[in-house]
């Protein structure tokens, strides 16, 4: 993702006008005209009044007239003469400032705060007892370090921080609070100018301090800026975020490192580790003090280590009473031991060396033995380097201690570790800065801080950390998703902090174990100008404190030139950490512009819009993570907060966390007229990004403004945003909040979390005028325990999206049911859908499963081992999901894992609207589409959504029948004789139209409905109902197939009233339906269209009788019934008479409805089954025959692109290199092949195979192949591969001359030529050209049962530093679109 758009487009500090406006001494420019009158001014003391009487001019002659000219002439030549010595003087003046300056080492630069002419020097020195008040006319410089009771800047005064050109100035300025009234202002550095030294403002102060008063509406321990004050603070501009450029593993070695000690393991105790991959390849102990045996034993494992393998050796007890000089001699021959031979009883010895290496590679130590004790640890240590380039060092230590022989190894890269980036960091992040390393699992908790080191040998594009991390890291693109870890950058050289307590103090403790009551900054409206960029915000937010954020702007009202602001308002490369309310709230605020902004380790809603009014917002390239529970809302809180808050409750109520609470998110989004561009949501304790929807205005802004509604409102630019390692979701569209408060009739908390709400967009928030798309566009949503993305809603298109191992990676909710909804679209195109990749994740960081994945390796899982992992969810529908590919999904024996799935426990509605089309499916896909068992996660699966599951495949891309419906196997009313069974889906899948019919019930509460096809009599759908049991009233809506009869019975007494609404049904669809009523019924029938607009009915008509069903039959487009009492079955028809248009449930005119009136005295059970059959028994037929199943390949199937980035603007090559090595092919492989972009090539002869890859174009240039590695295959390996090249090897066999290889790779971009002996496989990702090879070049080496398989790497295309021409006119969409957002406020 971006870190830099290029220089900053909002200068602040402006060099003053050459013009002569007249302006007050504490001017900024910035502020244009305000959007509210700011407030009056104290009026001057009126001046007394003149005299209006004219004096008599007396009138003169020509020659006096004349005369006067010449005077004022001659007056006017010694003014200018006056004027000229004076600007003289100036400049004489000037021009030695600016020599004093310079030989001052002080620069005079324009726009340089610190350095306008007007600014006194300032050292107040230490006055913690003093409210300092700088004054109208006080412009002040500090130059130093000073404490203050407090600092208040009045109109017409001002505070500068004095810099130094090489940044050597530190200045601390502690205080409680600082408050810049009207007129006043504060800088530290600006945009041209950015400063350069250390300046920390350090808030002081606990909550229940006496020392300063509290200030209305600020408290204690703050910045506050009133109306009319300027805040402008602009550090050195670094790299904000980047992501990882190459994975890291845990403990920074792939092998996982090695440590071992153990006390009393007398003789010599060795380990072998491998230098290529710093694993420990042999382990064993040799008593030789006690067995000559295991001397010789020694001697042997010695002279058979091959050469270049590392050797750490360490005494436990004594060695020496049976060590064999041959041994001795061995250490001294193979790995240069010095001390071997001098090795006395209980002396402690060790040795690190490598076979061959001669003393230069030895390294050894020992320690004299007196009463049991050595006085100290014999440590030998050695660094190395894998073929990777990573650095590691193994260590070996024996000691005596306390009367204890003690001996150990270590195998670690600690302090070693090199973090490769996409971005160039070097230069802006220096060793001694703090940076954080993202989460790329499930928890959040896995999200690691480390300290820089000095790294002289490291790229423009790596850093050194402090240590080594505990957790995976993923630094690249696996199975076509971007999982690269963000790293982000926490210092900064402008730092503002709280200062705490070192233990917990007041009503948070119950909550927390340390101090919460942090500093703030808050910005009220009509402020002249405030501009923050690079600025560090450390314990920044008061926990339980209302209005206490690390950044707070607090009803502004209009930021930018809507509100007369020449310089829109923005906050730039900030760092908020470690914070305790919040990270930035925008309070009744539009236009805000916040990028390239990390809020990391915070208390609630990180990045968070407050009362459902603030539009215009722009968020781009943001990012939060490890975002945890606050008490301050609602929703702020988790399941502990929730039932013990309930101070705002009605008495005596205890809040639900599911439904009332649990919504934490890094991005609380409350209108959805706001902008997200490249933004990273990098775990929240709940959902990354939240939209919610204020049905009205809340908190102060309520009943202010005019209404927003906020459901009808179209969504701003969503765009490259990111979600990941979110506890519940990644994306999450849905709800709404409280907006009354608690009392008898609803006593949950104001602002409690509420389902009420539901995302419709329509232009000018007006439901009368036409729809408006909500466009998600490449989202990229991974690792989330719950879902990937749940969206609630109508037309909602999500397009270019990745998500994978998420519990269920989308799902969509229609934005209500019928009759409510008037039905909408919801479409997924050109998206990738993975179920578990290769990213298998850490076991810790409170991951909570940990099993085994469909590769029979361990992994992490989301919710539970047995959890049904889904891609695409079917909740209700209608959706469309099309051009999307699927991967990985693949059911293990504890879990069913499937590309396409159904919501679990499902109540609800189903369409069979919801159409699957131009699917692909990856090889690694064995469940494409399963509708549940019974048994954990799906209980009894028989809820009447579970059986109604259905979806259309429209052109056979899923089972490979065009323009069939799937179903549930058992659900026999939507089948045929011709349906297919799909054993394993427990599915069925059948040719046919199909619709629903809305059946609503009156008067007969806990009523359950049997439906049977009479095709099936034996079959029946039994359904017990939306609505919970015991409703007076209930619904059901069965999915049916057109043109077929059916029975509908109950589980008691038949319902007075009866409504029959006709959903998704085309123009002459029909069904022949027959309820079951008391013999003695009499009805009342009629027929309307349901405007549900306006709630009205039109063409209502009765239904009319007939004697016989035949009549019926003959009489289908009349409104007619029959009632056949002997069967006590009501027969009519169900038909369309209007069409239908887009997703509408219902007519273009309405909803067409029967409305059935039944009186009957009888309270009898009215299942008519055993009476209706045989008699109304029918042959099972086919109305629509099944379409033959297709063999052809599917035609443009799937998603076009091969990768699904954050940096959508670069060109990814994917490449697969399957190795074959002899036992593989005793198993019975045969498949030896490289792939580029899906275009295989495969190799059938024993040797190397070689492809050569354009890195600029990708276009594959050469491909050959050698049976072994002769003079003819070196020649090419110097020769014959173009520069700028990616070069691919894979291997078929067991090839010759694998060790004459390993010095021809280091050309590829190895970092030392790797060990081949006993290698049986080889798979090269390497680089012809450049001294600085990528950071994906990677070589594989297999051995034994150690195969390769098949590898997969996705390599950036076209990248500068491989010699790459960049394109000429690179159009980079989020800058266009954050362009456009700007014009558009």
């Amino acid at each position: 993702m971006p870190t830099n758009d290029g220089p900053n487009r909002f200068p602040v500090f402006l060099a003053p006008s050459h013009g002569n406006h007249q302006r007050c001494p504490g001017y900024v420019p910035g502020r244009v005209a305000p959007v509210r009158s700011p407030p009056p001014a104290k009026a001057p003391p009126p001046l007394k009044p003149r005299g209006t009487q004219q004096e008599q001019r007396p009138t003169l002659s020509l020659s006096e007239e004349s005369q006067r000219r010449d005077l004022v002439h001659s007056l006017q030549q010694r003014k200018n003469t006056l004027i000229c010595c004076g600007v003289s003087l100036g400049a004489f003046f000037l021009t030695l400032i600016l020599v004093l300056g310079l030989k001052s080492g002080n620069v005079l630069v324009e726009n340089c705060p610190d350095h306008n002419p007007s600014l006194s020097s300032w050292n107040p020195g230490h006055q913690p007892d003093k409210a300092v008040v700088v004054r109208k006319g006080h412009l002040f410089r500090l130059e130093a370090s000073a404490t203050f009771l407090s600092l208040t800047i009045q109109s017409g005064g001002r505070v500068v921080f004095a810099d130094s050109a090489d940044g050597s100035k530190t200045i601390i300025l502690r205080t409680h609070h600082i408050l810049i009234e009207e007129g006043g202002a504060l800088h530290i550095g600006s945009p041209p100018c950015r400063y350069r030294s250390r300046a920390t403002i350090a808030l002081i102060g606990r909550s229940d301090s006496k020392d300063v008063p509290e200030v209305p509406g600020l408290g204690h321990k703050f910045i506050g800026v009133l109306g009319g004050g300027t805040l402008e603070l602009h550090g050195t501009e670094r790299v904000s975020w980047s992501l990882l450029g190459r994975s890291i593993p845990a403990s920074g070695l792939s092998t996982g490192g090695y440590a071992f000690q153990k006390n009393f393991s007398r003789g010599i105790n060795l380990r072998v580790v491998d230098q290529d991959t710093a694993a420990v390849l042999f382990s064993e102990r040799y008593d030789t003090h006690d067995s000559r045996n295991d001397s010789r034993r020694l001697t042997q494992l010695l002279r058979s280590l091959p050469a270049g393998r590392i050797v750490a050796v360490a005494v436990g007890d004594s060695a020496v009473k049976s060590f064999l000089d041959e041994t001795k001699n061995a250490f001294e021959e193979i790995l240069g031991s010095r001390f071997v031979y001098d090795l006395k009883y209980r002396q402690a010895w060790a040795l690190v060396s490598v076979v061959g290496g001669g003393n230069a590679s030895c390294s050894e130590d020992v320690k004299e033995h007196e009463n049991l004790d050595t006085g100290g640890r014999a440590l030998a240590r050695n660094n190395f380097t894998t073929v990777d380039g990573v650095g590691f060092s193994v260590t070996a230590y024996s000691e005596w201690k306390n009367g204890y022989p003690i001996m150990g190894f270590q195998v670690d890269a600690v302090d070693q570790v090199v973090l490769n980036v996409q971005d160039e960091v070097q230069q802006t992040w220096k060793p001694g800065d703090s940076i954080i390393v993202a989460s790329t699992d499930y928890s959040m908790h896995q999200a690691e801080e480390f300290t820089l080191l000095p790294c002289p040998h490291c790229t423009s594009r790596q850093v050194r950390i402090q240590g080594t991390p505990q957790y995976n890291h993923v630094g690249e693109i696996i199975n076509g998703i971007d999982m690269r870890a963000e790293v982000a950058l926490l210092s900064r050289n402008i730092l503002i902090y709280g200062e705490m307590e070192s233990s917990c103090y007041g009503n948070m403790c119950q909550f927390y174990s340390h101090d919460t009551f942090g500093g703030h900054i808050k910005v009220f409206s009509n402020f002249s100008a405030v501009h923050l960029s690079h600025v560090e915000l450390k314990n920044m937010g008061q926990q339980g404190e209302k209005g206490r954020y690390p950044l707070h702007f607090h009803m502004c009202g209009d930021v930018d030139q809507r509100g007369g602001y020449r310089e829109p308002t923005y906050v730039d490369g900030l760092s908020i950490h470690h914070s305790f309310s919040r990270c930035l709230t925008i309070h009744a605020t539009n236009g805000l512009l916040v990028k390239n902004t990390v809020g990391y380790d915070t208390l609630g809603h990180c990045f968070f819009l407050e009362d459902g009014i603030e539009q215009r917002n722009i968020f781009y390239h943001n990012l939060g993570l490890l975002t945890k529970p606050g008490t301050l809302l609602p929703t702020d809180r988790n399941e502990t907060l929730c039932t013990s808050i309930k101070d705002k409750v009605y008495k005596g109520y205890t809040p639900s966390p599911s439904t009332e609470c649990k919504a934490v998110s890094t991005f609380w989004i409350a209108n959805p007229n706001n902008h997200l561009i490249s933004n990273a949501a990098a775990g929240s304790q709940d959902a990354g990004i939240w939209f919610v929807f204020h049905s009205s205005s809340t908190g102060d802004s309520h009943g202010l403004v005019p209404e927003t509604n906020a459901e009808l409102t179209p969504l701003g630019i969503f765009y490259n945003n990111r979600v990941h390692s979110n506890f519940k979701a990644g994306l999450f569209i849905d709800k709404g909040v409280k907006t009354t408060n608690a009392s008898a009739a609803d006593p949950r908390e104001y602002l409690c979390l509420d389902n009420s709400a539901r995302f419709r967009p329509h232009q000018n928030a007006d439901p009368n005028r036409p729809r408006v798309a909500a466009v998600i566009d490449t989202l990229i949503s991974f690792k989330n325990n719950d879902l990937g993305a749940w969206i609630r809603g109508g037309e909602i298109i999500i397009k270019n999206s990745g998500f994978a191992d998420n519990g269920v990676g989308l799902s969509f909710a229609s934005d209500g049911s019928y009759p409510k909804d008037e039905g909408s679209s919801q479409e997924v195109t050109q998206s990738l859908f993975v179920g578990e990749s290769l990213n298998r994740g850490t076991n810790g960081g409170q991951n909570k499963y940990w099993g085994i994945g469909p590769d029979q390796k361990m992994r992490t899982l989301p919710r539970n081992r047995t959890f049904p992992i889904r891609g695409f969810q079917i909740y209700d529908g209608p959706v469309r999901l099309t051009q999307s590919t699927f991967r990985r999904f693949i059911p293990t024996p504890e879990r069913y894992t499937s590309a396409v799935g159904f919501n679990l426990k499902n109540t609800w509605q189903l369409t069979p609207r919801n159409n699957l089309s131009q699917l692909g499916f990856d090889s690694t896909v064995v469940l494409r589409a399963f509708f549940g068992r019974p048994g954990q996660w799906f209980e009894e699966n028989d809820l009447d959504g579970d059986k109604n599951s259905i979806f259309h495949d429209v052109d056979g891309s899923v089972t490979g029948y065009i323009d069939t419906y799937v179903g549930r196997a058992d659900n026999y009313v939507i089948q045929h004789p011709g349906c297919v069974k799909l054993p394993s889906w427990n599915g069925v899948a059948c040719s046919g139209r199909y619709s629903q019919v809305y059946i609503q019930t009156q008067g007969a509460p806990s009523l359950g409905l049997s439906i049977t096809r009479d095709e099936y009599p034996n079959a029946p759908l039994v359904l017990r109902g939306i609505n919970s049991q015991g409703a007076l009233s209930q619904q059901y809506q069965p999915i049916l197939m057109m043109s077929k009869s059916y029975t509908l019975h109950w589980s008691g007494p038949a319902p007075r009233e009866v409504v029959l609404s006709l959903i998704n049904f085309d123009k002459d669809d029909w069904v022949l339906v027959g309820l079951c009523y008391a013999p003695d019924t009499t009805f009342q029938i009629m027929a309307d269209i349901n405007d549900r607009q306006t709630n009205t009915f039109d063409d209502i008509t009765d239904y009319g009788t007939v004697s016989s069903l035949t009549q019926l039959e003959k009489k289908q487009m009349e409104r007619k019934y029959y009632f056949d009492q002997s069967a006590g079955l009501l027969w009519l028809y169900l038909r369309a008479r209007n069409g239908r248009e887009g997703h509408s449930y219902c007519s273009t005119r309405g909803c067409e409805r029967v409305k059935i009136m039944a009186t009957t005295s009888s309270k009898q059970t009215c299942n008519c089954t055993d009476k209706a059959y045989p008699k109304y028994s029918k042959p099972p037929s086919t109305v629509l025959p099944m379409p033959t199943l297709s063999t052809q390949p599917c035609k443009d199937c799937g998603a076009q692109q091969f990768v699904f980035s954050s940096e959508p603007w670069k060109s990814y090559l994917k490449t697969q290199v399957k190795s074959l090595s002899s036992r593989e092919q005793q198993r019975g492989d045969n498949t030896c092949f490289i792939t580029v972009n899906e275009v295989a090539m495969s190799f059938t002869q024993p040797g190397f195979f070689l492809v050569s890859v354009d890195a600029c174009s990708g276009k594959v240039t050469k491909k050959t192949s050698f049976a072994k590695m002769d003079a003819k295959m070196e020649q090419y390996l110097k020769t014959g591969i173009p520069k700028r090249s990616i070069v691919l090897m894979a291997t078929r066999g067991q090839p010759e001359g694998l060790v004459d290889l390993a010095p021809h790779l280091v050309t590829f971009g190895l970092a030392k030529a790797a060990n081949l002996h006993s290698k049986e496989s080889l798979a090269l990702w390497g680089f012809q050209g450049g001294s600085s090879p990528p950071s994906w070049v990677s070589l594989q080496a297999g051995q034994g049962d150690d195969d390769l398989g098949l590898q997969e790497r996705y390599l950036p295309l076209g990248l500068e530093v491989y010699g790459c021409l960049p394109p000429a006119a690179q159009t980079r969409k989020d800058l266009e679109l954050l362009k456009k957002a700007t014009a558009l406020e």
